[in-house]
């Protein structure tokens, strides 16, 4: 069989499985990155199956895939909200950085993997899933409740923490020297600063560049708009996902409702395929050595989130059921957690077993943060439930 026939053959195989394991997901209420992972998993290096022809596109597809996660969730923000959610949470966001951040620097290090592999995990443990926590807020009508700003203000304040964290990080990981690391967070820190005020105050010149009545210019236009600032990030080692994300900062009004519209099937499709090649890039036979650490840094960071949210909630003077849930909310961890992981595996610069343990880790944050969105309630009503009066026989 020729190469463009297997390739092909392969190919069709990943799209129809994702499609297969991304319905069995909406049958039993859960996100789909999970089952996407496993998928990789099950079909990459030391897989059952290994598809060694699709590998080169689902590398290429999974970056474009990471931009236009970023992009779409920069469009959901305008300058002037994220502004707004900054001055509002920096507490809870600092107080979010350290205690999140912390479990995943300390199993790094006793696990050996030196200070590069503690600045990634510390990255993993720490950023939430702006996505699936959304999605599980929407799906359990809970948009307007009174604790769902205190929750998207902390998001916002993650997003933005990865804004000048992932370019520290690719700079590290490049081998770069301290200066040149300074250099590349001063540069990263002037493009944040001057994309959030070109937005603020010129934001309607950008969307009318790359907005049409046409669907198919405005898509090309603003896909290719995507790529380029991606790439010309990465050029200067500011983090092509950062690139993608401050251009959707800068889209906005009716220009960005269209927008995610129309790249959302688009997003999806490739941002399925980032996750099933992430654990293409996986072996599964790494897992099982690092899977207790997976288990507990579990543990340790669903409780952290839950009290991160708790306490954000509490300075707002929310009561303890809608702490509870802001708490909850947050558990989820996905596609930044992978993205981080992604980014310092294909350098080589730490170890290869970083990539099973984030694999695992995701696997159950991802499916852990749903559940517990879900069942909060139940559970601090039965916490909460006196016990009746004793009956004198």
């Amino acid at each position: 069989m020729n190469t463009t026939a297997l390739a092909l053959l392969e190919l069709g195989a990943v799209f129809f499985a994702l499609g297969m394991l991304g319905r069995v997901a909406g049958r039993v209420g859960m996100s789909p990155i999970p089952l996407y992972l496993l998928g990789g998993l099950a079909f990459g290096s030391g897989g059952f199956i290994d598809l060694a022809e699709a590998d080169e596109f689902g590398h290429v597809a999974g970056e474009i895939g990471v931009v236009l996660l970023l992009l779409l969730l920069g469009l959901e923000y305008t300058a002037a909200e994220l502004v707004t959610g900054l001055r509002r949470s920096w507490p809870a966001g600092l107080v979010d950085i350290v205690v999140n951040s912390i479990p995943g620097v300390v199993v790094a290090l006793l696990l050996g993997w030196g200070l590069l592999g503690a600045l990634t995990m510390g990255g993993v443990t720490y950023i939430s899933s702006s996505g699936i926590v959304a999605k599980v807020l929407n799906d359990l009508g809970r948009l307007g409740n009174r604790e769902t700003p205190v929750v998207l203000s902390i998001l916002v304040f993650e997003d933005l923490a990865m804004a000048v964290y992932l370019p520290i990080l690719t700079t590290l990981l490049a081998g770069l020297s301290f200066i040149s690391g300074l250099r590349a967070l001063g540069v990263a820190l002037a493009t944040i600063t001057l994309v959030l005020v070109v937005a603020l105050r010129y934001g309607r010149y950008v969307s009318a560049i790359v907005d049409s009545s046409d669907n198919e210019v405005f898509l090309l236009k603003l896909l290719g708009a995507a790529l380029l600032v991606a790439g010309a990030a990465s050029a200067l080692n500011i983090s092509a996902v950062v690139g993608a994300f401050l251009l959707g900062i800068a889209i906005s009004g009716s220009t960005a409702h269209q927008a995610a519209k129309l790249l959302e099937p688009l997003r999806d499709l490739f941002a399925a395929i980032f996750f099933v090649a992430f654990g293409l890039s996986t072996d599964p036979r790494a897992i099982p050595p690092v899977l207790g650490w997976a288990v507990l840094l579990t543990v340790v960071t669903t409780v952290t989130k839950v009290a991160t949210g708790w306490w954000a909630a509490q300075r707002q003077g929310i009561r303890r059921m809608g702490r509870a849930r802001a708490g909850a909310a947050l558990v989820a961890h996905g596609e930044f957690s992978i993205v981080i992981a992604g980014l310092a595996v294909t350098t080589g610069a730490v170890a290869g077993e970083l990539a099973a343990l984030v694999s695992a880790y995701v696997l159950l944050m991802a499916v852990l943060g749903p559940i517990a969105a879900r069942v909060v309630e139940p559970l601090v009503g039965f916490v909460k439930r006196e016990p009746g009066p004793a009956v004198t026989p």
